[in-house]
């Protein structure tokens, strides 16, 4: 048993609930420690594929495909952009604006190296994660 109550509150045990099943593709899924299981499976498919092969990460196509490759056996939505608000990231009619904003910005923070390399991949990192492209649950 731990103290960290982060950890307890990701019991692996935990029964997903209906809305956290929308969108799965395995039927035999009902745990998060199974859903956590398939996912990390699938990012490790993803991952050899992106590093088996020549690729432009800062291009909307890669990007998408690289989440749909790493998440596309447990997802239906893998490698689309969410319909809807959520709790965080931009409203969902902006994202295709926002990443094409970040893009750019990154393409031009390594062309006049405005920031090193580390510090382009943390901000390139956190805006996606604020700008919140999927649905995930």
């Amino acid at each position: 048993m731990t103290d960290d109550p982060l950890v307890e509150q990701d019991d692996a045990s935990t029964p997903l609930s209906p809305e956290e099943q929308e969108g799965l593709i395995p039927s035999y899924i009902t745990l998060r420690s199974e859903l956590n299981e398939a996912e990390q499976a699938n990012i490790v498919d993803g991952e050899e594929w992106a590093f088996n092969r020549t690729r432009d990460v800062l291009s909307e196509k890669f990007l998408n495909d690289l989440h749909k490759r790493m998440f596309g056996r447990v997802w239906k939505w893998a490698g689309h952009y969410r319909r809807t608000g959520k709790n965080i990231g931009v409203d969902a009619y902006r994202i295709p604006m926002e990443l094409r904003n970040l893009l750019d910005d990154v393409r031009f923070w390594i062309e006049h190296s405005t920031y090193e390399p580390d510090e382009i991949a943390a901000r390139f990192h956190h805006r996606l994660v604020w700008i919140h492209l999927t649905v995930s649950p």
